[in-house]
């Protein structure tokens, strides 16, 4: 894992691209060793929010020297990134987390499956994996993002709950519907969307590797507000535990209780 650094980062570009959602480009150098799945913790310029945001990476420009962070408008915090002008600095560290095991889809039948704000760390993943063959599903409430991106690296099938783009309904919808087989599982996205998937690969055994997207607080596996039942003890505390920010966000889907 690279090196955390706590640095100044420009921002070089900032749009919104669906309701709520925005993309925003930073320079900063944990481009240099950035893997897809991972992410970095932003900090608000507001002192009276201490606690950085984590926001998954998008895409890595290590010619540039840039990430693309793609996130939605939730709270203060991430409102107060969204105002954010080209020129603009803001503090981050990262890279943070352990990223995809991008090794396990070598030569091999790949379903990458993103959910909501879990479909940008997809779209490096896809760029990136050396797979024989790459489906994207991808789950949307309504209107879709990325889906440009995305079509690029893999054949896209999106899931919406409306119905008004792809398949009505959910991403295992979208699976059964157009019969995609798979060797491994990537999957970023809200638990229960997780937790059906976590089913179907074992239902269908296939390995499959998750990325959680629980609420982290420090980010650096400090102050365990992130925590996830696991089957196996964490060897500091001997209970089921793992925290996300630090043993996670990527997991296989074996080892974490949903």
């Amino acid at each position: 894992m690279g090196e955390k650094i706590k640095e100044t980062a420009v921002i070089i570009s900032q749009e919104e691209i669906s309701e709520d959602i925005y993309s925003m480009w930073i320079k900063t150098k944990a481009s240099k060793t950035a893997k897809p799945g991972q992410f970095v913790a932003l900090y608000c310029n507001d002192g009276s929010r201490m606690l950085p945001r984590p926001i998954s990476i998008c895409e890595i420009d290590k010619e540039k020297e840039a990430l693309r962070l793609v996130y939605r408008v939730v709270g203060k915090g991430t409102d107060e990134f969204s105002k954010y002008h080209a020129g603009a600095e803001v503090d981050v560290m990262g890279p943070l987390g352990n990223g995809f095991p991008m090794e396990r889809a070598e030569g091999k039948k790949a379903l990458l499956i993103g959910g909501g704000i879990g479909v940008p760390p997809i779209v490096e993943l896809a760029k990136q994996l050396k797979a024989e063959e790459k489906n994207i599903v991808a789950g949307y409430r309504n209107l879709l993002f990325l889906e440009e991106e995305l079509k690029k690296n893999g054949s896209f099938y999106p899931a919406t709950e409306d119905g008004s783009a792809g398949v009505k309904g959910t991403v295992i919808d979208a699976i059964k519907e157009n019969n995609i087989d798979a060797d491994v599982i990537f999957a970023c996205g809200p638990t229960p969307m997780l937790r059906a998937l976590k089913e179907y690969a074992e239902e269908k055994n296939i390995e499959a590797w998750i990325s959680m997207e629980e609420k982290m607080a420090c980010g650096i596996g400090a102050c365990l507000a992130c925590v996830c039942k696991t089957k196996e003890k964490d060897e500091h505390t001997n209970v089921n535990n793992a925290r996300i920010c630090k043993e996670g966000p990527v997991f296989n889907a074996e080892e974490v209780e949903l």
